[in-house]
C-alpha cells in the first residue's frame, strides 16, 4: 500500500476552537482526516500491541502553537511514520491498524452507522443488491455478497471488490481493489460524486492454477466465465480467429465449462490491461501497453507506425519499485523535458537484465499505483505458495469485537465539515508536497544486498526509501544464467 499525507487542513469544532488535521491518502486516494492526538495515540496502542518492535521516531508533541515550518516538519514526519510503520506486514494486517483506518474514515466522512443497500456488479453487468451496515468493511460486505450468491465459504477469497469507473464510451476502467480498513459503501459514496463508480466482484488472484480449485464449483466457475467473456470482448485476452469462432459458439450454446478451459489457453488469459501510456524502455517516450498478470508486467511497445515490438519483465527479477511523481515546472513542461506526457504519476522498477546488472525502467501513466499494487499481489501470492499456506476462507477472520481498532480511535476524532457544507471559518490547505522524484533517489549498486523491511522497522537501514518497495521473492526462486 502506498501511504501520503500530502498537505493538512485547518478546521473548526462547535465550539470555535480551530485545529489542524492531517490529511491521509492511501493508494493514491484521500482517505482520511487525523489529529495528531489520534496519531499519537495510535502510535502508543501500537507499541502496546506490539512489544519488542522498535518503531520509527514519532513526531514529539509541542507546548507551544507549531508555525508553518515546524507544522511542515511534524507532517513530513507523520507521512516518514506511516509508511514506515506500513511496511511491516504483522503491523498492517492487524486489527489494530485495520480499525484505526476504518474508524479514521467514517468519521472523516461523516458517516453513521445505518442499514443501507449496497449494488455489487458483475462484469457482465448483472447487479447484487445487498443489505449491510453503511459500515461495515470490505471483507464483512465481500462475505454478504458470497452468502447472497451462494459461493462456498472455501472460494470467497478467491475473489474481490474492486472499485470501477466508467469512461467515455462503454469502457470500464479498475480505478482499484478495496482494502479491508475501508468501507465500501463510504468509498463509493465519497467517489461517485459523478454517478460513475461502481463496485464489482472479480477474481483477486494471479496464478492461474488457483481456477483448477474452482472449476468444479458452479457459482464459482459462473465468476469465472463472466469475466473471462468481459476480457475477451474488451480486448484483454487474445485469440486468433478461428478460437474465436469456437469460444462463440460455445458461448451461443451456453457450454460455460468448455469455454473457460478454451479461454485459458489464450495469450493473456488472467492479464490485467492498463490504459496506453508511455515507458523509457528501449528508449525515451515509447508509447506502451502494460498488462500484469502469471508473474510479470507483459509491454507491448509501439516501436513505429507499423511495428510493436512485446518485452516480458518478471516479478521475480524485478529487485525493488517505486511510485513517483513527475513535477512541472510553471510553463507546464516535465521535469524530463517532455511535455506530452499524459500523466504525473511513474512506475519505475530496477530490473535483473542480466547477471550482475540492475537496470532502473519507468513507466509513466495514471494508473501507476495500480500497478504497483498488481505487483505487489502477485509477490504475495508467490510468498503465499511459497509458504504452503492457502487462500484465506472467512472462518480463517477473527470474529472478535475489532477491540483492538477500537482503542485505537479511543481519542474522539475532531468535528471535520461535512462534504456539502462548508466550515465554520475558512479552510486554509497547505500546498501539495510531491513524491520524490526518480532522479532524487539514489540507484542502488547491484551488489547491495537487498535492505529487509524488517531492517527498515527497526532502524537498521539508513536507506529513507520513501515510496521504495522491495520485493521479498528477488532472487529467492532460483534464477539461473539460463533464465538471464
Amino acid at each position: 500500500m502506498h501511504f501520503s499525507i500530502p498537505d493538512t487542513s485547518e478546521c473548526t469544532d462547535p465550539t470555535g476552537s480551530n485545529y489542524t488535521v492531517f490529511n491521509i491518502h492511501i493508494n493514491g486516494v484521500y482517505h482520511c482526516s487525523v489529529r495528531y492526538k489520534q496519531f499519537h495515540n495510535f502510535h502508543e496502542q501500537l507499541k502496546r500491541e506490539f512489544t519488542g518492535t522498535q518503531f520509527p521516531p514519532f513526531p514529539p508533541k509541542k507546548l507551544l502553537a507549531l508555525n508553518s515550518a515546524q507544522l511542515e516538519e511534524r507532517r513530513a514526519a507523520l507521512e516518514r511514520y506511516l509508511q514506515t510503520v506500513s511496511q511491516s506486514p504483522n503491523i498492517a494486517s492487524s486489527d489494530l491498524f485495520n480499525g484505526f483506518l476504518l474508524s479514521a474514515q467514517q468519521e472523516s466522512q461523516r458517516e453513521d452507522a445505518e442499514d443501507v443497500v449496497l449494488d455489487v456488479y458483475l462484469m457482465n453487468g448483472h447487479r447484487i443488491s445487498i443489505s449491510i451496515l453503511s459500515t461495515d468493511q470490505t471483507d464483512d460486505v465481500l462475505e454478504t455478497v458470497a452468502s447472497q450468491i451462494e459461493l462456498m465459504d472455501d472460494f470467497v477469497y478467491y475473489f474481490g471488490l474492486f472499485l470501477i469507473r466508467k469512461e467515455s464510451g462503454s469502457e470500464n476502467t479498475i480505478v482499484r481493489k478495496l482494502q479491508e480498513f475501508e468501507s465500501p459503501f463510504i468509498s463509493l459514496k465519497a467517489a461517485n460524486r459523478s454517478a460513475t463508480h461502481r463496485i464489482v466482484l472479480r477474481k483477486s488472484f494471479w496464478d492461474p492454477s488457483f481456477e483448477d480449485d474452482l472449476m468444479g464449483d458452479r457459482i464459482a466457475m459462473n465468476l469465472l466465465y463472466v469475466q473471462a467473456v468481459s476480457d475477451l470482448e474488451r480486448g484483454w485476452v487474445w485469440a486468433p480467429k478461428d478460437q474465436q469462432r469456437q469460444l462463440n459458439t460455445l458461448q451461443q450454446r451456453g457450454s460455460k465449462k468448455e469455454y473457460l478451459e478454451l479461454a485459458r489457453t489464450l495469450k493473456y488469459y488472467g492479464f490485467t490491461q492498463f490504459k496506453p501510456c508511455f515507458t523509457d524502455y528501449p528508449h525515451a517516450d515509447c508509447r506502451v501497453i502494460v498488462s500484469a498478470g502469471n508473474k510479470e508486467l507483459n509491454f507491448r511497445i509501439q516501436m513505429s507506425h507499423d511495428e510493436v515490438k512485446e518485452v516480458t519483465f518478471r516479478v521475480t527479477r524485478m529487485r525493488c519499485w517505486r511510485i513517483s511523481s513527475v513535477i512541472s515546472d510553471q510553463n507546464g513542461d516535465m521535469s524530463n523535458g517532455d511535455a506530452t506526457l499524459p500523466s504525473n504519476l511513474e512506475l519505475a522498477f530496477e530490473y535483473l537484465v542480466a547477471k550482475d546488472t540492475l537496470k532502473w525502467i519507468t513507466v509513466h501513466s495514471d494508473q501507476a499505483i495500480l500497478m504497483s499494487m498488481c505487483l505487489q499481489g502477485m509477490v504475495d501470492e508467490l510468498i503465499l505458495k511459497k509458504s504452503g499456506k492457502k487462500i484465506k476462507r472467512p472462518q480463517d477472520r477473527n470474529r472478535a469485537s475489532r477491540k483492538n481498532g477500537k482503542e485505537a480511535s479511543s481519542v474522539p476524532f475532531p468535528y471535520l465539515p461535512s462534504s456539502n457544507s462548508e466550515p465554520d471559518t475558512p479552510t486554509s490547505f497547505l500546498p501539495p508536497k510531491p513524491l520524490l522524484s526518480p532522479a532524487s533517489l539514489p540507484s542502488p549498486s547491484p551488489r547491495d544486498p537487498v535492505k529487509k523491511i524488517s531492517d527498515r522497522l527497526s532502524g537498521k537501514s539508513s536507506e529513507r526509501g520513501q515510496g521504495l518497495t522491495q520485493n521479498d521473492m528477488f532472487l529467492e526462486t532460483g534464477i539461473g544464467d539460463d533464465d538471464l
